[in-house]
């Protein structure tokens, strides 16, 4: 089996559309399916998260940007999923 790179999403409640299809939203959390907790450390059983397998992230993003459908992403998550971030590297270090 392929492993997946782009985290799934995990949410407080769900909405369908006009096809049946689940869509997250309320609170939004990236999650890598087959673990159970998001990526910024929230186990998704005991906050009740509902799994979301086949919606990715990035849709998640784009659902935000809308506003229509009340999906609010996790600060963490999102840092959490950004491959161009910068981290912090010392350039001088003390003797």
């Amino acid at each position: 089996m392929a492993q997946r790179t782009e985290p799934a999403v995990a949410a407080s409640s769900r909405w369908i559309d006009s096809d049946g299809i689940r869509y997250p939203r309320g609170d939004t959390h990236a999650w890598t399916p087959g673990t159970n907790q998001t990526l910024c450390g929230v186990p998704l059983s005991r906050a009740r998260l509902d799994r979301f397998a086949h919606v990715p992230w990035s849709e998640a993003l784009y659902l935000a940007e809308l506003g229509e459908h009340g999906v609010v992403l996790c600060r963490r998550c999102t840092g959490a999923t950004q491959s161009d971030r910068r981290r912090w590297v010392r350039t001088d270090p003390r003797p």
